[in-house]
């Protein structure tokens, strides 16, 4: 059996239910579903299960903006995240229209019937369902959800305890009184060390290199002041999000103009919270900040188990793993009973699913990004991508409301096809993602992820100012972006129009 939306949605995490919520609110007139592999709504907020799983970006910004986060933590953990997308969901009546545990396969495009076939494998049966949409919403992020990044150490085999990669946590790991080792220098290992330091006998954090890293207060205070006053919820969220919006745009302005002050900051925070005993070589990078991203820690705790000796620090090279734990370069030997993998993330895009347009098979390395939210040469269809240097779901909010503007405009002049091409001139070689940071698993990426593009709006900035004026206001045909009427093919360009140079 097949069957037909107007459009569909391929994820029900942070970004597909967005976009499904944004489609109600904006009257767009659209029938929806949304395929989810996973059986429950959250995406990687079902998925990661590790303890002290929480967001890496304040939730001021980290909320979608058309429903305030009702709260005063500035980080949240996991389970809070979900629940708040799932009451999302709720409130705007989309579970019902989510097809649970379907593993996208294949899009297929098909000018000649202007429409999208897509397959979907149930994974509880093993049957394959077709469905087919006039859109389609990519919003599956780009994890690979099946395997996290684990490098093959040498001598593992030989080591007697247990190897953990965060993303595959197992239930019923009890870590009480042992001796843990966490792998990396990343937002999951920075959360997993305070968090394990608890009942575990001692926790080090074992990184290659150090990771630039601030403290955060728990509870955002002016957000705690708001509360006693009795401001009115959407009121105090429409305000904090503002001023941490403004907040993040001038820390990242100020690591790209002045890299150097930005470091002596954040390196002068670290040490107050260090103290005296503890080197601060673990903690300066050899990079500038922003150059990856910055981790938070709330409330300083990653610090605080340090300063404790509940957890220790090491950097240095793992020469090979033994019987008992890890020997390092340096010659010195940790002690394990369980090492933690936080090694990173592989990259994929759509799923993993495969993309094809009037048969030929889409290479997504090849394209180039328009306004950040649309793939070149792929009609009628949306990618969201979130930013790398702001929370994601501020470009998340902005690229759904953007796709809403399209399909109204399409409706009100009756058109069923749109589609952005580039040029040569807009082309360029560049990661839509790789020149804003050289994180590790962006590097890996770097195959599969889109391009972005040499000038105008194929660039992708990162700035959420320049893309909220750009994806709101800006006019829907700029010369760029064409469309087409039902039986005629010939592409509308308004004379007016001009290419963005």
């Amino acid at each position: 059996m097949t069957r037909h939306v107007d459009v569909l949605i391929i994820g029900a995490g942070l970004s597909g239910i967005g976009v499904a919520c944004h489609l109600t609110r904006e009257q767009t007139g659209r029938s929806y579903a949304i395929l989810e592999r996973r059986t429950a709504i959250g995406g990687t907020w079902d998925l990661f299960r590790y303890p002290g799983i929480r967001s890496d970006s304040d939730m001021m910004t980290f909320g979608y903006g058309f429903r305030p986060w009702i709260g005063t933590k500035v980080l949240a953990d996991g389970p809070s995240i979900r629940q708040y997308v799932e009451d999302t969901a709720e409130e705007y009546g989309v579970k019902e229209h989510i097809h649970f545990g379907r593993k996208v396969t294949t899009a297929r495009w098909s000018s000649a019937e202007n429409i999208w076939t897509v397959e979907a494998l149930d994974e509880q049966t093993g049957a394959v369902e077709t469905f087919t949409s006039n859109f389609l919403v990519g919003c599956t992020g780009y994890y690979d959800y099946d395997n996290g990044y684990r490098p093959e150490f040498p001598g593992e085999a030989d080591f007697g305890g247990q190897i953990v990669h965060p993303q595959h946590w197992p239930e019923d790991l009890d870590y009480r009184g042992k001796r843990v080792v966490v792998i990396g220098s990343g937002a999951t290992a920075i959360t997993l060390v305070p968090a394990m330091s608890k009942d575990a006998a001692h926790v080090t954090m074992l990184q290659r290199s150090p990771t630039y890293i601030t403290a955060l207060p728990a509870d955002d205070p002016v957000a705690v002041g708001m509360k006693l006053a009795r401001v009115p919820a959407a009121i105090a969220y429409r305000a904090g999000r503002a001023r941490n919006i403004a907040l993040q745009r001038a820390s990242f302005q100020l690591s790209r103009t002045n890299p150097a002050a930005s470091r002596k900051v954040l390196l002068a925070a670290v040490r107050l919270q260090l103290g005296s005993k503890i080197d601060m070589r673990h903690f300066t990078p050899s990079y500038n900040p922003w150059d990856q991203r910055l981790c938070v820690v709330p409330s300083g705790d990653l610090f605080k188990v340090l300063r404790s000796g509940e957890a220790s620090i090491v950097t240095d090279r793992i020469e090979t793993f033994t019987e008992t734990g890890i020997r390092l370069a340096s010659g010195e030997e940790l002690p394990a009973d369980i090492v933690i993998s936080a090694t990173g993330l592989r990259v994929q895009m759509l799923g993993g699913a495969t993309l094809e347009v009037d048969g030929e098979p889409v290479v997504t390395r090849d394209r180039v990004v328009y306004k950040g939210a649309l793939l070149d040469g792929i009609p009628n269809a949306l990618m969201v991508l979130g930013y790398t240097n702001a929370s994601w779901t501020l470009k998340a909010d902005l690229a759904a409301e953007y796709f809403c503007r399209i399909l109204n405009h399409m409706k009100a002049r009756g058109y069923t096809k749109m589609v952005a091409v580039a040029e040569e001139a807009d082309r360029s070689t560049e990661s839509v993602m790789g020149g804003a940071l050289t994180s590790g698993y962006i590097q890996r990426g770097d195959a599969v992820m889109p391009r972005q593009g040499a000038r105008g709006p194929w660039q992708v900035i990162n700035n959420y100012f320049r893309d909220r004026k750009m994806l709101r206001k800006e006019p829907i045909e700029d010369g760029v972006l064409t469309f087409s009427h039902p039986e005629a093919e010939a592409v509308v360009r308004p004379l007016a129009a001009k290419r963005t140079a």
